[in-house]
């Protein structure tokens, strides 16, 4: 995971610059069209036209400017109170363009500082020049680096809600299990640094604090439990879950089957009348609300019983993310009840069983294939009449085997990004990956801490 570091108010010299150079992309021209409100001046087959390119001159050129500015010279912590920039000319895919801040004084009172902007493209033309007056941070901050490599045009920033509605909640006391590695225990740093967790770090003390060193991290103001390894690690966590004094657990460098080992055994006091579930919170690019897949990494071959409880699981975590009557479609490769298909018979029951009120908060239907759970226009041609098809919020898949298909297919040719979360435990349980990014950790923390702060108010599934 990449770091980025600022630079203080005190430690910033005048006269010193500061430049980044960079040849524009169609994507980042279309992203510049985005931001400026003209998007429809140009086809997927073309350049964008003068219109366009007027249009996002001033955009690009206070983009650079500003990147600059929040992520360079000062960096993270800095905030920009007043700019004049005057714009001369137009920016277009393959400009190569080069922007600078110069210091060029410093108010002490307030951190001030005023800095000289200019961007220039590839033939020194003046793009933007003018002044801006940045609020520097006074102390060192660090962070991970959220820049993406690859734009996305995102119908609903799923992760963006989320990560919003934990504003103003205390953050949530979590075991982070084993952060033997790199990623680990930048992950929950960097959640503890944005006030999504309280980390408690449980593994061996002395690895941890020689990690922590090699990378530069203060683990001063978090408490750290010693345990000889990670077995032992899960142990501790699971006791420290059972005894309240955390309220999630938070995967870190050892293997999964290790922790849920302890997290499902009988004498842990952690399972509940509910068979534990995971679920994947899918933000996928191409689709206009956030979409649950469950249950792609606990349950490998589940039946009728165990998926009830699976859509329970899902219904409330969806509920507790703000979708108010969760529409769950139970996925099978036909939509009509097969006897010989017994994914389609479980549908069936999930269904009746949801009339009886056995499942409860949400509208479930099934069988529905995949695509006339997620089109409307699918289920239209098929003549499927249903207040879920076409709009599902939950796809609860036959099996594990089908689930992880559906979720890494989402992922990887749907561009979807993917947190995930363990459900049916007296605490929520975040299962990390090595592959995840920080956008996914954070998000899993995120809704990891909307669980918790949701069962501070209302009593879990009884003990077993």
């Amino acid at each position: 995971m990449h770091a980025i570091s600022n630079i203080p108010f005190d430690e910033i010299e005048i006269g010193r610059p500061l430049s980044v150079t960079r040849t524009l992309s169609k994507t980042d021209i279309e992203a510049l069209a985005f931001a400026s409100g003209d998007i429809d001046a140009f086809s997927d087959d073309e350049a964008p036209q003068a219109d366009t390119q007027r249009s996002t001159e001033a955009v690009g050129a206070e983009c650079l400017i500003a990147h600059l500015i929040n992520r360079r010279l000062p960096g993270p912590g800095s905030s920009i109170v007043a700019q004049d920039f005057r714009f001369t000319s137009f920016l277009t895919v393959g400009d190569e363009v080069s922007a600078t801040l110069l210091p060029v004084e410093k108010i002490g009172a307030d951190h001030l500082v005023v800095f000289d902007c200019r961007v220039v493209n590839q033939n020194g033309e003046d793009v933007l020049t003018g002044r801006a007056t940045v609020r520097a941070p006074t102390e060192r901050q660090r962070r991970g680096d959220l820049t993406a490599t690859e734009m996305i045009f995102r119908r609903t920033d799923v992760f963006a809600k989320i990560l919003r509605a934990c504003e103003g909640i205390p953050p949530v006391t979590t075991a982070v299990v084993h952060p033997c590695d790199r990623d680990s225990l930048r992950g929950a740093i960097e959640a503890a640094e944005r006030k999504l967790i309280l980390p408690v770090l449980v593994g061996p003390e002395a690895r941890i604090r020689s990690l922590a060193a090699s990378e530069g991290l203060d683990l001063a103001p978090w408490r750290v439990v010693g345990t000889e390894h990670s077995h032992a690690a899960a142990q501790k966590a699971a006791e420290l879950a059972r005894t309240g004094e955390v309220e999630g657990l938070m995967k870190g460098s050892l293997h999964t089957d290790e922790l849920m080992s302890m997290v499902v055994a009988a004498s842990s006091g952690l399972r509940t009348s509910r068979r534990i579930s995971h679920v994947f919170l899918m933000d996928v690019p191409s689709y206009p609300r956030m979409l649950l897949v469950t249950d792609a990494a606990i349950n490998i071959a589940p039946d009728a019983r165990t998926k009830a409880d699976i859509a329970q699981n899902a219904i409330d975590l969806a509920r507790v993310l703000g979708v108010d009557v969760p529409k769950v479609a139970v996925l099978a490769a036909v939509e009509t009840v097969n006897a010989d298909m017994q994914a389609t018979v479980d549908a069936a029951m999930l269904c009746k069983m949801a009339d009886r009120g056995q499942i409860t908060g949400g509208l479930i239907d099934g069988p529905l294939a995949f695509d006339n759970a997620v089109s409307e226009h699918a289920a239209r041609t098929k003549h499927i009449v249903s207040p879920v098809a076409g709009r599902a919020d939950i796809l609860l898949v036959p099996d594990l085997e089908a689930g992880n298909m559906v979720a890494k297919q989402l992922q990887y040719l749907a561009g979807a990004d993917s947190a995930g979360i363990v459900l049916g435990a007296r605490v929520p349980i975040v299962l990390t990956s090595r592959a995840d990014s920080v956008r996914t950790r954070l998000a899993s923390a995120a809704v990891m801490k909307l669980l918790a702060h949701a069962r501070r108010h209302e009593p879990v599934p009884p003990p077993v």
